[in-house]
């Protein structure tokens, strides 16, 4: 080993955070599964792209499998499905992981592998122009996708600088343009060893889990000897200030059945979570089960709409606080006159300590129960790694959950979900 491990020591997880020379950061943890998770994240999504490469992050994940100097094109992906194992990647606006789920037996073999995808994808001309077009059919479903152009409407509505408004995969008319040549560049200059976390979790001695990646990302490296020295730098992003009065938006989806409304407040993101925790709880007082607030007074017993959700969004940056309806068109004006009654409500009486008790152990049993296997495990420790550069938050969730008193959820309410300051996005069928 060239460097110091170091234990975590929490009563829900204890993994161990190793890190490389060459800046790549280890997180290991064995836990009784019979079953391996690698998970590489890098904190880089479609935030850090221009507009005129918007999508490329994304086209990136799929071209990282079109073969390496040792690989052939869909050999990685031959080679892991003949092990039984599995494979797969995503990219959101703040990172992108890939990674495997493969037996204990088969990690020493297929870690390599995953690495060297990663760091040294071919990106050949013809893969590449033949991968554009599954990347455009893509975005063709996703604008096809009534839901995706809701969220797309509440992004542009929340985000006026911020590049959280843009579509991670991009528009077809800038996915047309790009080139391979651009892909490599930004390749050679945003995954660099220091900007990635690998995960490893499952059935195997820590020590032996770390030795694995180590000689995998070593190994890998050497290929990249004598590439030009490309090196991009993340820009400074700000967040955006809160709504200083209601705006609204409207829109017409003809191919929706019944109208959607959400009402949105700026809130703090991922880089402030002392700030989230109220908000997580606000969230879940106001629309969990059938007995949450949002749900008992518009649902059940005014019958305003027909569905309806509160949810806390949390990006790196900057946060989306949203309450959602599925409605008539008709209840539009009633339905958020409603919704800022509940909203007043937060703001003019605490919170029973008994809805709050119940709640808060809904909240924390869920990321508890929801962060078992292997890949659950890994997901945690690389989404919080790569975002925040620290593990504590997420050892500390349930603690915090468990701490907040009813005089704190009224506070975040007041500081942050004015009812006389926030956005409407009104999507309604066409008559």
């Amino acid at each position: 080993m060239t460097a110091t491990a170091t234990p975590i020591a929490t009563s829900l997880n204890n993994p161990v955070i190793h890190h490389l020379p060459n800046g790549l950061t280890i997180i290991a943890e064995q836990i009784p599964v019979n079953a391996i998770n690698l998970n590489l994240w890098l904190n880089i999504g479609s935030v850090v792209e221009s507009n005129d490469i918007n999508g490329m992050a994304h086209f990136l994940e799929h071209m990282i499998f079109k073969g390496t100097q040792r690989l052939q094109s869909g050999e990685f992906e031959a080679r892991v499905e003949a092990r039984g194992a599995a494979t797969n990647a995503a990219t959101s606006q703040d990172y992108t992981h890939y990674y495997i789920t493969t037996a204990p037996q088969d990690f020493a073999d297929l870690a390599p592998l995953q690495l060297d995808v990663l760091l040294n994808p071919a990106i050949p001309d013809d893969a590449f122009d033949r991968e554009r077009q599954v990347v455009m059919e893509e975005i063709r479903r996703s604008e096809d996708n009534p839901r995706r152009r809701s969220y797309q409407h509440l992004a542009n509505m929340a985000f006026e600088t911020l590049p959280y408004n843009r579509p991670v995969l991009g528009p077809i008319e800038v996915i047309e343009q790009l080139k391979p040549q651009q892909m490599r560049d930004f390749h050679r200059g945003w995954y660099h060893p220091d900007r990635v976390v690998a995960v490893a979790v499952g059935n195997l001695p820590v020590e032996e889990l770390i030795a694995t990646v180590e000689r995998s990302c070593l190994q890998s490296m050497e290929d990249r000897r004598g590439e030009p020295h490309i090196r991009h730098q993340r820009q400074s992003l700000g967040q955006e200030s809160a709504f200083a009065q209601v705006i609204r938006a409207e829109h017409i989806d003809p191919t929706l059945q019944q109208a959607r409304m959400m009402m949105l407040w700026r809130v703090p993101g991922c880089m402030n979570p002392q700030e989230t925790y109220a908000l997580d709880m606000l969230a879940n007082i106001l629309s969990h089960g059938r007995t949450s607030r949002l749900v008992q007074d518009l649902r059940e017993q005014r019958q305003l709409v027909n569905g309806i959700g509160a949810s806390n969004m949390t990006y790196q940056h900057q946060g989306i606080f949203c309450i959602s309806a599925n409605l008539d068109s008709d209840n539009i004006a009633a339905t958020e006159q409603a919704i800022r009654e509940q909203v007043d409500r937060l703001h003019n009486e605490l919170v029973p300590m008994a809805d709050l008790t119940k709640v808060a152990t809904q909240v924390a049993n869920h990321f508890v129960f929801n962060n078992e296997t292997p890949s659950a495990r890994a997901n945690l420790y690389g989404y919080y790694y790569a975002l925040m550069g620290d593990l504590a938050p997420a050892f500390s969730y349930t603690d915090a959950i468990r701490s907040l008193t009813p005089q704190d959820l009224q506070t975040a309410a007041q500081k942050y979900l004015s009812t006389e300051a926030y956005g409407t996005v009104t999507i309604r069928p066409e008559t």
